[in-house]
């Protein structure tokens, strides 16, 4: 089942399910809104047993597609994940999971413009996988950690690698600016996919495949993922963890490659869809 939302920024979203046609239907009868207090294992029983046909079809045209749940409490990054991106990085794999965390201001629509500041020198991409928690998850063990993962979605990472990697601190730093985590276009539930540890990712810069990947390729699996933070901190329903990327981002390159005003980027990971955003410079979005 794949949960989809439309809507302004700063407006009411409209909370769709997909139907077998890829019509988005509305379920705003059933549910207000998809989030951390909707969220839930009863949600997607709801859903799964619903008859799509009964409920309106949305007119998309023109509207926003916004990101598929609510504004998430928190947003959790998995840093070198990928075996193949730790050797371009030209760093050790990692013996437990590098965790660190993004802005939840950074939270935008699959669709929405990455946002460039005259302050930027680095700016970066990277397809991930993002896990959406669909219950608390206090100190479980990995057995149990799909039954408190809500589904799947699409994530573009977006980096400032000098603010990251040459300002001093933690990561957070070049991971926080406002529109750095688009996510969606939709909540891919986890019965929908048969192995999510076999989905091919790409992503492509004004047309050039940039990154290739699969997420067989990850050092931790979304389990052991889910599992080993619930050790640390407790997840809440929303949540949303981004698990690393592959190689081929900007930083990566010989020489170094990395996104300007008007570039356009494209990527996607099988069975949960595509994305595609402009580098927009910010002063022609907030005035």
């Amino acid at each position: 089942m794949k949960l989809l939302r439309y809507g302004e920024r700063l407006g009411k979203k409209i909370p769709c399910v997909m139907d077998s046609d890829g019509q988005a239907r509305d379920v705003s009868s059933l549910v207000e809104d998809f989030g951390p207090k909707t969220l839930s294992p009863d949600l997607i029983s709801l859903l799964h047993a619903a008859d799509l046909t009964a409920l309106p079809i949305v007119a998309t045209e023109g509207l926003r597609l916004a990101p598929p749940m609510s504004q998430p409490l928190n947003i959790w990054c998995i840093g070198l994940n990928y075996s193949d991106h730790a050797a371009e990085a030209g760093l050790p794999v990692p013996l437990e999971p590098i965790l660190f965390n993004k802005s939840s201001a950074t939270f935008c629509g699959p669709e929405d413009p990455i946002l460039f500041s005259p302050k930027m020198t680095k700016l970066d991409w990277e397809v991930e996988l993002g896990i959406v928690i669909g219950k608390p998850t206090l100190n479980i063990g990995r057995e149990a950690a799909m039954d408190h993962v809500a589904g799947f979605v699409l994530v573009n990472d977006v980096s400032e690698r000098a603010w990251q990697m040459e300002r001093g601190g933690q990561w957070v730093k070049g991971k926080s600016f406002p529109n750095f985590c688009p996510t969606g276009p939709w909540l891919v539930t986890v019965d929908e996919l048969d192995d999510v540890q076999a989905l091919d990712m790409w992503l492509d810069v004004n047309g050039d495949r940039m990154q290739r990947g699969t997420t067989a390729k990850m050092i931790f699996d979304v389990e052991t993922i889910v599992s080993y933070m619930s050790e640390f901190c407790q997840l809440e329903p929303g949540d949303l963890i981004c698990t690393g990327t592959p190689p081929g981002v900007g930083a990566g390159m010989k020489p170094p490659r990395f996104l300007n005003p008007g570039d356009r980027v494209s990527l996607g990971i099988g069975g949960l869809g595509t994305q595609h955003q402009v580098v927009v410079p910010i002063e022609e979005v907030i005035k």
